[in-house]
């Protein structure tokens, strides 16, 4: 056991039946005193009702009252959406950025959003008070612009997005900062293509920021990672990513057999030695003696801890998966720093199906990140407890004591 869950305690309650809560707990400044929290309420998949946001200047001791994060705005073509996925503080320049998925939806059907989903992200220098920039994610270069925004991708053609919270940035050492998102292919038609059997279709890439004298990022793109149709049903979903010892990225990525079965259910892992422009194909992630092991297609996330180590948390089952479930048990296991595997005796449970929870019980959808005094803090909603169609479920959040 390297782990120990040691309290939990609801962050957010549920605000009544048939609605669940999800989000989570950043740091808005280098000292963490600054915090800010996000949790919006879900009753359909893959649409937010509505997202709030909480302030704290005393290290998430006290919030300020929740207000409003607008999440849904009318446009002559359709309806606004906004998915809210967190923040970064910069360690090299104290900055704080958040970045968020925004479209138009004609239909407001979430499926639209694989041709009209794209980012946005703000900068603060007071640690989210007030913004310094707020601005779409363009590609540098006079052809791009905020339709053509993105190497590949235009609105109401294809999209870019993050897909989960666990989709941290990281900052490389020469100060550039790398941003793990996902965007649809393209077919022969320049329209989204989905060459998988699976719901949707994705490619994984890195967002690429250098800063510029004026606050702002400027962004361009990695080449894409791609996975294979023939393995996974929908592509490559959901990277999170880490530096190992040598300097080399690690990605390791949301797979799926959802309309395949009979397929084994991994994690895909990618490699990148030239600071995450370029990788290696992606193959199903494995622990230190090359055997892979099973994960539904589910979110997950690396976690660079200050003692040093690298962990990585998600969902194992010891059976074939299919598709998105079973999502539980929810683990954590130390990654090798120099290998990037998983190093399997270190793998442990931090909750699983209860006697009284629903074989549909998803332990996922979740955010961590470490606390002052080193313990780790996990946002988790325990959805679909009392049955798929029950959305209803708290924000815990979970303390988490890590053996030394």
């Amino acid at each position: 056991m390297i782990a120990k869950v040691i309290a939990r305690t609801v962050f957010v309650a549920a605000p009544r039946n048939g609605v669940g809560v999800l989000g989570g707990c950043y740091t808005t400044t280098l000292d963490g005193q600054k915090m800010v929290s996000y949790h919006s309420y879900t009753s359909r998949s893959d649409t937010v009702d509505v997202a709030y946001v909480r302030r704290s200047s005393d290290g998430g001791k006290t919030w300020s009252e929740a207000e409003e994060w607008a999440t849904k705005f009318e446009q002559p073509n359709g309806t606004g959406r906004r998915h809210p996925r967190g923040g970064y503080v910069d360690p090299q320049t104290g900055r704080y950025i958040s970045v968020w998925t925004e479209g138009v939806l004609p239909n407001d059907d979430p499926l639209e959003g694989m041709m009209q989903w794209k980012l946005h992200y703000l900068v603060s220098e007071d640690g989210g008070v007030t913004d310094l920039v707020n601005e779409q994610i363009i590609h540098v270069g006079d052809e791009y612009d905020a339709v053509h925004h993105l190497p590949g991708v235009t609105v109401g053609k294809n999209c870019v997005m993050i897909g989960d919270l666990g989709q941290r940035p990281l900052t490389r050492s020469d100060g550039v900062i790398l941003f793990p998102v996902q965007s649809t292919p393209t077919g022969s038609d320049g329209m989204y293509h989905n060459p998988g059997a699976g719901y949707t279709y994705t490619d994984c890439l890195m967002l690429v920021g250098t800063w510029r004298d004026d606050g702002r990022l400027q962004w361009t793109a990695s080449e894409r990672v791609v996975g294979d149709p023939t393995r996974t049903t929908r592509g490559l979903i959901e990277p999170t990513i880490a530096e190992l010892n040598d300097g080399s990225i690690l990605m390791v990525m949301r797979g799926s057999n959802d309309a395949r079965p009979e397929w084994p259910a991994h994690k895909w892992v990618s490699r990148s030695v030239d600071g995450g422009m370029s990788w290696t194909d992606a193959e199903p992630w494995t622990y230190e003696d090359g055997h892979p092991f099973f994960s539904p297609s589910a979110c997950s996330q690396l976690i660079p801890h200050s003692n040093g180590k690298l962990y990585w948390m998600g969902n194992l089952t010891p059976e074939n998966p299919q598709g998105n479930r079973p999502r539980y048990p929810i683990v954590i296991g130390e990654v090798n720093l120099d290998s990037g595997c998983l190093m399997g005796e270190t793998v442990t449970i931090l909750d699983d199906r209860q006697a009284l929870d629903s074989d549909q019980v998803t332990l996922s959808n979740f955010y961590v990140r470490e606390d002052q005094n080193g313990d780790l803090l996990l946002y988790l909603p325990r959805l679909f407890s009392g049955g798929e169609n029950d959305w209803t479920t708290d924000l815990m959040q979970y303390r988490i004591a890590l053996k030394v």
